[in-house]
């Protein structure tokens, strides 16, 4: 408008203000887009100069009626914060004012306040109101608030039919933090995993009692990404949820003790080494137990009894028998080396079978302390002309650097000059590959090992093997996920896929099927029944 005078608008606002007529004040001021910056900071400094009550309502029908103006101008606001900030009980009546229809400002600045003294108004303020956006506003700001108060109101919101207003509550109520909050989260999850990865992520950043119990409770979870995810929290957090693991290892279901005891190792405190012992020493049914709680061992510092290690040798399945052997290796002191070598000196069959296991684990401390040992060397010389290339030219430079030539001279292998099937093999557990890598070989294939899925995905992008075999739960990319990557570029029938897995749980057969997979083998396995799996899917 270039008819306004900006000299009349001041002398204007100078005489509202004497009068307190707020209607003649906003007129002049919806014309503050015509004037010069001078002239605008001119009449906002006399607002600022007025009674609170003429002046608050003015710089909100500003900031709500005039958004292009305030953008410019940033005073604006500031100013209006700095009048609140010198009399915060003054917020309680502007929020309940009816010359301030449009409370969004006000609301705002409560929340950046934590003005807890406005939970009531807001509580009612949102009851009453039927405008989404300004519920929204308010469940975000009672959040920065803070106060319990608004529990109730917050978990009516976890149920709205408005996705955003749901991931708000759950936001807030986060934000809140007390243990009702954590419960009425711990409620809400189950239907959505969206929203539950958030509310996983706010136990795991609140990390009071109730959210390290429901973060545990997770690993529960019929579902493998969950699982997954809530291990990699419970691990981040580290011996602040130790006790709370601790206490599953009392319960029989085999899936919750494996997964605890893939944490508790991950976590590494020594705290867990008696209960884990404890737990062995009642000889768990379950092999994939028995397996976790020696690959959870070899990852913990065993300060003293580390010679009942030794029990886990003569396991019935090799799988147990290679995470005590690394557990041992872990571990190694003379007392368990003098504990092997008397076991090498039993019953020829159970001599053997440990020095297969020793020579597959590739445990470097326990072989050359036996390396010595005559007994050891003939048993030995048994499996390892035999062994995959890369176990043989592994130990082959052990025993020469140890010294130890004649040894190693006597490693020479087969010459297998035939180009074997490749097969690979995906497990985020080191020592399930070195099984896989010993298994695969001696079943005639070319084992090709990966730790990390995305890099088993990058490989297979150029390269087609003959099938894949692939964990379940994997930190980052599950067997799911991977499945599905891999069927973005191969069919089940050009690149067939087995998933191998501890769990036999319902829910994850059923992913995995429809992801892809071929067929389904549960852990441990054997050169007797992975040959028979790989077997069945490649002749069907």
């Amino acid at each position: 408008m270039t008819d306004v005078n900006p000299q009349h608008m001041i002398e204007e606002i100078q005489d509202n203000i004497k009068t307190g007529d707020a209607l003649k004040a906003q007129l002049v001021l919806s014309h503050m887009g015509a004037v010069d910056h001078k002239t605008r900071n001119k009449l906002i400094y006399l607002l600022s100069r007025s009674e609170m009550d003429f002046a608050v309502p003015l710089f909100i029908y500003l900031l709500t009626e005039h958004a292009e103006v305030a953008d410019e101008m940033p005073i604006i606001r500031e100013t209006l914060f700095s009048i609140l900030l010198a009399f915060p009980e003054k917020l309680v009546d502007f929020l309940s004012a009816p010359n301030i229809p449009d409370k969004t400002e006000i609301i705002k600045i409560v929340g950046e306040l934590r003005f807890e003294e406005a939970t009531p108004v807001l509580l009612d303020l949102v009851a009453a109101s039927e405008d989404e956006s300004q519920i929204l506003l308010i469940i975000e700001n009672l959040g920065l608030i803070a106060d319990p108060e608004s529990i109730n109101t917050l978990t009516d919101y976890l149920y709205a039919a408005n996705r955003d207003l749901i991931v708000a509550a759950v936001q807030s109520l986060g934000q809140v933090g007390t243990p009702t909050a954590m419960h009425r989260l711990a409620e809400r999850m189950g239907t959505d995993n969206e929203i539950d990865f958030m509310i996983l992520s706010i136990f795991s950043e609140v990390q009071d009692q109730i959210s390290l119990e429901k973060l545990n409770d997770t690993i529960r979870s019929h579902y493998a990404h969950m699982r997954t995810y809530a291990k990699s929290e419970l691990v981040r957090i580290g011996p602040k949820v130790v006790p709370v693991l601790i206490e599953n290892l009392l319960h029989d279901d085999p899936d919750f003790l494996i997964h605890t005891l893939n944490v508790l190792g991950d976590i590494g405190d020594e705290s867990a080494i008696v209960p884990i012992r404890k737990l062995l020493t009642n000889e768990p049914k379950s092999a994939n137990v028995r397996f976790a709680a020696y690959e959870a061992l070899a990852l913990l510092p065993l300060k003293k009894g580390a010679y009942t290690l030794t029990a886990g040798l003569t396991d019935p399945e090799d799988h147990v028998c290679v995470a005590a052997a690394r557990a041992i290796d872990k571990n190694f002191s003379p007392i368990l080396g003098a504990g092997i070598k008397n076991l090498l000196r039993g019953p020829e069959e159970e001599a053997r079978h440990i020095t297969k296991i020793i020579v597959n684990a590739q445990v470097d401390n326990v072989f050359l302390n036996l390396a010595a040992d005559e007994v050891f060397q003939e048993l030995s010389l048994i499996y390892l002309p035999h062994t995959h290339n890369d176990i043989r030219t592994h130990y082959h430079k052990l025993l020469v650097e140890a010294g130890e030539n004649a040894f190693a001279n006597k490693l020479t292998g087969d010459e297998d000059q035939a180009v074997r099937p490749k097969i690979v093999a995906v497990d985020d557990s080191r020592m399930i590959l070195n099984i896989y890598k010993a298994t695969l070989h001696e079943l005639g294939f070319e084992p090709v090992l990966f730790e990390f899925p995305a890099t088993a995905i990058e490989w297979l992008y150029t390269e087609k093997p003959l099938m894949v075999l692939t964990d379940l739960n994997m930190p980052d990319i599950t067997g799911i996920q991977l499945t599905e990557k891999i069927r973005e570029k191969y069919t089940s029938k050009l690149l067939p896929i087995i998933m191998v897995t501890t769990q036999n749980e319902s829910k994850d057969n059923e992913s995995a099927m429809a992801a892809g997979v071929n067929s389904i083998l549960n852990k441990p396995f054997n050169a007797k029944t992975l040959g028979a799996a790989i077997e069945d899917v490649l002749n069907p």
